[in-house]
């Protein structure tokens, strides 16, 4: 998607038809261009038929369940998804952020802060996308490094290649947010972070006080390199303060 983000193809996936027109008149005064899909099917058949920018899913869509719609459309590609609900599970929550959900409103909403939401993920997403695609985006990040390439517990990060391997020799495929989310981690291992520092440090102009990108940035970050997510070794929550990398970082030897 280019810099500009006017005229951004919007899907929303909504099964009542009066939500799915309050968005549309939402969007379109905006210069969005929107479709509608009111079941997964639809949804899948629109986001598989041309290029979507964004979808907003409603979780709830009658006899369908809105987390398989949205693992279907994630296993197609990384389309930036905000979930919508009627639901007050948290149980809800949680799983749509970890299936890679970027943010997640519930019913009922302010549209005023339904398109502040798009706006802020529209311009995030214009920039995440797979390191090897966009490596200058990385290289004039405010992320430092005292070495170009990082080890930790067997995992290797080449701060200059922007590539991970795993201790099993095996590539492991970050996008651009998630891998500079790394680099800051590594770089301030063991010392606790808070949110706004992680904001800083990724050069987020584009974040806002209100916005849960750090969060849902770590959950991705993690469902990548933790072999549990549930019970993260490496990416510590600290209540209260931030987020922490626990292990024990060195610079890769010649």
């Amino acid at each position: 998607m280019s810099a500009n983000l006017s005229g951004a193809h919007i899907l929303v996936v909504d099964d009542d038809p009066k939500v799915r027109l309050l968005l549309r008149r939402c969007f379109e005064p905006e210069g969005y261009e929107v479709s509608e899909a009111a079941d997964g099917t639809e949804a899948m058949a629109c986001a598989t038929s041309r290029k979507v920018d964004l979808v907003t899913l409603d979780l709830n869509l009658g006899r369908e369940d809105g987390l398989n719609v949205a693992r279907q459309l994630r296993d197609i590609a990384p389309l930036p998804i905000i979930m919508i609900t009627g639901k007050g599970d948290i149980v809800d929550k949680v799983v749509g952020l970890e299936l890679g959900a970027d943010d997640y409103i519930a019913k009922p909403f302010h549209l005023r802060e339904v398109l502040a939401r798009v706006r802020s993920l529209l311009r995030r997403s214009a920039t995440d996308t797979p390191p090897s695609q966009q490596q200058d985006i990385v290289q004039q990040s405010k992320v430092s490094a005292t070495g170009n390439i990082l080890c930790f517990d067997g995992w290797s990060v080449d701060l200059d290649g922007l590539e991970v391997t795993r201790p099993d020799g095996s590539s492991c495929d970050l996008t651009t947010s998630e891998f500079r989310m790394l680099a800051v981690f590594l770089n301030a291992a063991n010392r606790v972070l808070s949110r706004d520092q992680l904001m800083n440090m990724l050069n987020g102009e584009d974040w806002n006080a209100n916005d849960r990108a750090v969060d849902n940035l770590v959950a991705r970050l993690r469902k990548k390199i933790e072999e549990d997510q549930s019970n993260p070794v490496y990416v510590k929550t600290v209540r209260g303060a931030g987020y922490k990398f626990t292990a024990r970082v060195e610079a890769a030897r010649s």
